[in-house]
């Protein structure tokens, strides 16, 4: 524990391996929290995050940190038609089942939002609280084929210096307001060290899940999902450079569910690190005012 969590692995439905990180295991006293990443990301993404929320002196927080199967210490799948939102989010309740947690806070980046809207139709009474990180009901094709671009043709980086040229050379003009340590985090968890180098500490089938998706057309939006949230306390933290997560599907966010909250991070794109400026401190505030509601019904 001297990294601020301990590994937990359990099954998935279907008898993969899984992982996730726990952080603060002995705080109780308030409502747990599940972080679940983008599409070829891992708990890692989550750390300086967790790490706040797990040991802030008010209302300190158990953390979920996920693994994806195919992602991170998660088991690949040899099926990759099994990595898609719908799987994904059974296997987030298997996860949250083996902890004997039946509710909780959840912050969803990107895909993980997406897992988010899934768990709103599959077991709606998990949710107490939800953080979208740049993500909403419409997804633009223009930035999931910026995504898939850089996945298909994604640089094979020996070393760390060589991974943070890589990442600043293909989205630093998405990221101006990123410093040095910021570039050097995102490549720790990105990548993971093997004796022939890095490589994307993911399954590269992933890669050939969005091969098959016609991004000249609009992607099928999720706005009856997206409104079925509307009981639950909402954040949406928006990149303003975010190619994902347009103003105007932010502005129907706002109109479809008046007691949204939103932040836009300047100088940002796809999708905000939400250890920096002061992201860490308005989610846990956002967190807490939630819980302060829900407790005084």
């Amino acid at each position: 524990m001297s990294s601020g969590f301990s590994d937990f692995f359990y099954a998935s439905p279907d008898g993969l391996q899984l992982h996730a990180r726990i952080y603060g295991e002995a705080n109780s006293a308030h409502w747990p929290v599940a972080c679940l990443p983008g599409l070829t990301r891992n708990s890692r993404d989550f750390h300086e995050l967790a790490l706040h929320l797990s040991r802030r002196a008010k209302n300190p927080r158990k953390i979920i940190a996920f693994d994806y199967r195919g992602r991170g210490q998660s088991a690949y799948d040899p099926d990759i038609g099994h990595y898609n939102v719908g799987v994904e989010a059974g296997d987030i309740l298997a996860g949250l089942a083996a902890l004997d947690i039946e509710e909780a806070g959840f912050i969803g980046t990107s895909r993980g939002g997406l897992i988010i809207h899934v768990l709103g139709a599959m077991r709606p009474a998990v949710l107490r609280a939800i953080v979208l990180n740049d993500i909403g009901p419409v997804v633009e094709a223009g930035g999931l084929a910026h995504i898939r671009s850089y996945l298909e043709r994604a640089p094979k980086p020996k070393t760390h210096a060589e991974a943070v040229g890589a990442l600043r050379g293909a989205h630093g003009s998405d990221f101006p307001a990123l410093t040095e340590v910021d570039w050097d985090r995102m490549v720790s968890a990105l990548y993971r060290e093997t004796d022939d180098g890095l490589v994307p500490d993911f399954d590269p089938k992933l890669v050939d899940t969005l091969a098959g998706l016609d991004l000249t057309q609009p992607l099928p939006a999720l706005w009856p999902q997206f409104e079925a949230l509307a009981a639950v306390p909402l954040l949406t933290i928006r990149g303003a450079n975010s190619k994902l997560l347009s103003t105007e599907t932010l502005e129907q966010m706002r109109k479809r569910v008046p007691h949204i909250e939103t932040i836009t991070v300047e100088g940002q794109g796809h999708a905000p690190f939400l250890e920096t400026g002061g992201l860490p401190g308005a989610i846990a505030a956002f967190l807490d005012t939630a819980e302060q509601h829900f407790d005084s019904k």
